[in-house]
């Protein structure tokens, strides 16, 4: 077994208890819902969902700690039915009071059969899953276990956040402080992940001995730092894919799904970003039933031919005309909608199925074709398109 400073520094870092936990505290500040429920050990089966760096493992890790639950770690990309089912078996073969938590990170990967299989020992409390996921749980995770699960939502962390984990990791690695320019881009390239700012400091830390600014943008140009479907260069580069089809750059675009194809990323991730760029970025309505064509058929065959499916579906989405108007004009209206709250209806637009609803004036003079606005009062001269 290796020694302590074998283990990486996110995990060396890794609080032992919820008062030295960075960030979240909306859920586990003082009587804030998780903590509440984790001081009174009432658990039920729960959701994580929230972008990489933000503490869902370790928020499990010390769930099972303070509540003394016996803690068990899956991965859905690596594990399926026959590892979930021998958890379970131990877990109803157990003759103490203590819970059992199964800890399935990214669970979004579990396909609808391995979530089903889930379900009645969720409902029956055999097991408590907490499930963690970057993808909304809404799309990824099937209603019936989505149901019986409570969903909390983690933040990206704040930079003063990011600043007490790097203070910790300078300690860890026994140096005494930092150049402003070194530490302001640390935090800004951490960008609310705390295991990516943590993984340069200590690739830097390892390579150089001495965190200076030069030698940080000396370690993130060498390929020292590898692609990881959860960590940085997995958002860079769909990042990049995204941008090189908007810019309309076949070539980019064909070459970052490349990319990611051959280091084995999630064809779904893929096309599910393929159609949400089809409806924010493209003019023709034509551009979505492509892009879920690409989705369907990455379902229905899965790699290696979907990649053909893929770039087919990308060099389409790269060659149609561009407009983001809708997506634009959309925005301004939610805008509008979460400043001024339900704005009430004109009368003339109003439903008026009973005689005492079209004596007080509901639908009248409704007309498709007049000049006058539709919109409530208070914004009746918004333009959103």
């Amino acid at each position: 077994m290796g020694s302590l400073m074998d283990q990486p520094l996110a995990d060396r870092l890794r609080p032992k208890s919820l008062k030295d936990f960075v960030g979240q505290s909306h859920l586990v500040g003082n009587n804030q819902p998780l903590s509440l429920a984790i001081k009174k050990n009432q658990l039920r089966s729960m959701i994580f969902w929230g972008p990489p760096g933000v503490g869902k493992t370790t928020l499990a890790y010390l769930i099972a700690s303070t509540t003394k639950s016996i803690f068990t770690s899956l991965s859905a990309v690596s594990s399926g039915k026959a590892e979930v089912k021998k958890i379970i078996e131990q877990a109803g073969q157990l003759t103490t009071n203590r819970k059992t938590i199964l800890f399935l990170d990214e669970i979004h990967r579990f396909n609808r059969a391995q979530q089903d299989f889930l379900l009645p020992y969720v409902e029956t409390g055999i097991i408590i899953l907490i499930g963690a996921t970057t993808e909304n749980p809404s799309f990824s995770i099937i209603a019936p276990l989505l149901s019986r699960c409570q969903v909390y939502v983690l933040n990206s962390l704040t930079k003063p956040e990011l600043k007490k984990i790097l203070i910790s990791g300078l300690k860890a690695l026994k140096l005494k402080s930092l150049s402003s320019s070194a530490e302001d881009f640390l935090l800004e390239f951490g960008n609310g992940d705390a295991r990516q700012l943590l993984n340069l400091l200590e690739s830097t830390y390892s390579l150089y001995r001495s965190i200076t600014l030069i030698n940080l943008k000396k370690t993130l140009q060498s390929q020292f730092l590898r692609y990881d479907r959860k960590g940085e260069e997995h958002y860079n580069t769909i990042s990049a894919f995204i941008k090189s089809m908007r810019a309309s750059d076949t070539d980019a675009a064909l070459y970052y799904l490349a990319r990611m194809v051959n280091n084995g990323e999630d064809p779904l991730f893929i096309a599910r970003r393929m159609v949400i760029f089809a409806s924010e970025d493209v003019a023709s309505p034509t551009a979505l039933v492509v892009a879920n064509a690409v989705f369907q058929a990455c379902q229905q065959i899965g790699y290696p031919e979907c990649q053909e499916n893929l770039a087919a579906g990308v060099v389409f989405l790269c060659q149609a005309k561009k407009d983001r108007r809708a997506y634009n004009a959309y925005m301004k209206a939610l805008k509008d909608v979460q400043q001024y709250g339900n704005l009430a209806i004109p009368l003339n637009l109003r439903n008026a199925p009973t005689k005492l609803m079209k004596d007080l004036g509901y639908s009248r003079e409704y007309k498709i074709y007049s000049n006058k606005s539709f919109l409530p009062d208070r914004i009746k001269n918004k333009k959103y398109y």
